[in-house]
C-alpha cells in the first residue's frame, strides 16, 4: 500500500543511513502522501524499526507502514550494502519526522588490549 511512497523516498533514506555514522539523522516527509495512500488514521503512522545485520530485529507486523518500509529497504541493492553488517533504528513520529540512527556498537578497547596481552604472552622469554 505504502511501498511507492518509501521507493520515493529511498535514496534520501539511503544517505540518511550513511550519514547515521556520524550523526544521527531526521529528514522530514510530506504527511499528504502517506494521508492519501493510507486509511488517515493518525496513530498508524507512529513506528520502530530495528535493523541488525541487514535483517529486522524487532516486531513491526502491527504497521502496515513499518512493514512496508522494511520490505522496500531489504529489496534494495544498494541499502542492503549500506545496513549490512550493522545495527539501525529507524522511527517515525505523528509528525512525519523519520529518525536513522546508528546504533553499532563501537569496537570495545579491551579486545585490543587482551590482543597485546597474548602477544606478550607468547614471546619467548630470555633467561
Amino acid at each position: 500500500m505504502y511501498n511507492h511512497i518509501w521507493k520515493k523516498y529511498l535514496p534520501f533514506i539511503n544517505i540518511h543511513l550513511k550519514k547515521s555514522a556520524t550523526e544521527d539523522q531526521v529528514l522530514i516527509l510530506n504527511r499528504v502522501d502517506f494521508e492519501r495512500a493510507g486509511t488517515g488514521r493518525k496513530a498508524g503512522y507512529k513506528f520502530t524499526i530495528q535493523l541488525t545485520n541487514g535483517r529486522v530485529s524487532n516486531v513491526i507486523s502491527g504497521s502496515p507502514l513499518a512493514m512496508n518500509l522494511a520490505s522496500v529497504l531489504l529489496e534494495d541493492d544498494n541499502t542492503k550494502k549500506i545496513i549490512k553488517d550493522k545495527m539501525y533504528e529507524i522511527s517515525l513520529n505523528t509528525r512525519f519526522q523519520l529518525s536513522t540512527k546508528n546504533i553499532t556498537p563501537a569496537a570495545e578497547e579491551a579486545d585490543g588490549k587482551e590482543v597485546l596481552r597474548e602477544e606478550e604472552v607468547t614471546e619467548p622469554a630470555i633467561l
